[in-house]
């Protein structure tokens, strides 16, 4: 297993554990506060590990929890991306994904899929797009607008939980 190279989480104060872990889940500190409440230790340092156990908390959490997690993710493509409102890790993701250079087509086709996916589910398409292309992306949403609220809402955990460990990796 992978430890951290900038810190070691099992040493950490409370403070600096959620200054540095609390905002892996979008704008969801309680994930980080959670974990450390739960007490730490040295498998911690590990990347994958630390993931399982803010992942579970997740799972195990109260529905309206979830929900405020999925609700707390910008939309892709979205407003928030063009005026600048992202957080710096949504940023670097959607950047890295292509989407800061979407074409009028594109930006009106994310635009319409963002606002039919949340009609339909009421909570933003979540998907990890670190490696994924803007077509990959679009046919994602095209695939999945059709799923029953369930299954896409387990879906969006997922990708949710896949997100948190690419930043936790990034660290």
């Amino acid at each position: 297993m992978r430890q951290f190279s900038t810190c070691a989480p099992c040493d950490m104060a409370r403070e600096e554990f959620i200054n540095q872990f609390g905002e892996v889940y979008e704008h969801s500190p309680w994930v980080a506060e959670k974990v450390f409440e739960q007490g730490l230790g040295e498998k911690d340092n590990e990347v994958e590990f630390l993931h399982q156990r803010m992942a579970k908390v997740l799972i195990e959490a109260e529905k309206h929890q979830q929900l405020d997690v999925l609700c707390a993710h910008p939309d892709l493509a979205g407003r928030a991306a063009i005026s600048g409102d992202l957080s710096v890790s949504s940023l670097a993701e959607q950047a890295g994904a292509g989407l800061s250079q979407c074409t009028t087509e594109e930006f009106e086709q994310f635009t319409l899929y963002n606002d039919l996916y949340k009609s339909r589910f009421n909570f933003p398409f979540i998907m990890a797009v670190k490696g994924a292309t803007r077509k990959q992306i679009l046919d994602a949403f095209n695939n999945r607008i059709n799923n029953d609220v369930k299954t896409e809402f387990v879906f969006a955990l997922e990708e949710v939980n896949k997100i948190a460990l690419l930043r936790l990796q990034d660290m």
